[in-house]
């Protein structure tokens, strides 16, 4: 069983939130991410591709801060998304040390700037949000570990499409994970780019 496997923080949360048993989705997903690896990941809604993206994240991290620059990213559409999926990272994180960030388009960029600069773990961001910062040096990609981006289908729009291409060409290496209900073929053509050498999870 995937949660067995995970960090003793994690298995804690899990229980706190009466959550016992992984989806199906998430027994095959969780062992192939945490291996490292790059990640298509497809399942339909109600598969629990948002928890797993919390649970690997907090993984990769081994659930404790470190240093500044942040070491996990996740990629969303717009703000409402980047809130939601804000609050259900603090539900995990609330016994430990990890710093959440989140950026959308309507927060200044320079407020962006100077809090990220303070120190954070994972920033939660949108694809136009996170090239602005990398663009006017707002955030350092160097210790990126794991980039995950939720619900993809959305970067099939031109303009986060665009954003996307950029980011991850400013990336060193890291592990990339994409989250989707199918793979659109323009997602798929991201295998030429960053998603080099990936594996398909579908539920």
């Amino acid at each position: 069983m995937p949660f067995k496997k995970l960090h003793s923080d994690l298995r804690e949360s899990l229980e706190r939130l009466e959550i016992e048993v992984p989806t199906s989705f998430q027994s095959k997903s969780i062992p192939v991410i945490k291996s490292g690896t790059n990640v298509f990941c497809n399942a339909p809604k109600g598969q629990g591709k948002t928890t797993t993206i919390v649970l690997t994240t907090l993984q990769k991290l081994k659930c404790e801060a470190d240093g500044h620059a942040p070491r996990a990213v996740i990629l969303v559409e717009n703000k409402e998304r980047a809130l939601e999926l804000y609050d259900l990272f603090l539900t995990y994180t609330k016994y430990n040390s990890l710093r959440v960030y989140v950026g959308y388009e309507q927060l200044h960029i320079d407020v962006q700037k100077s809090e990220i600069f303070e120190g954070i773990d994972i920033l939660i961001s949108t694809p136009k949000t996170m090239n602005k910062l990398f663009l006017l040096n707002g955030v350092s990609t160097s210790q990126i570990k794991i980039l995950s981006i939720d619900d993809a289908d959305f970067l099939i729009q031109k303009s986060d499409y665009n954003a996307i291409m950029s980011i991850t060409q400013s990336i060193r290496k890291c592990q990339y994970v994409l989250y989707s209900e199918n793979l659109h073929p323009k997602l798929k053509r991201f295998e030429d780019y960053f998603m080099e050498r990936s594996k398909i999870v579908q539920a």
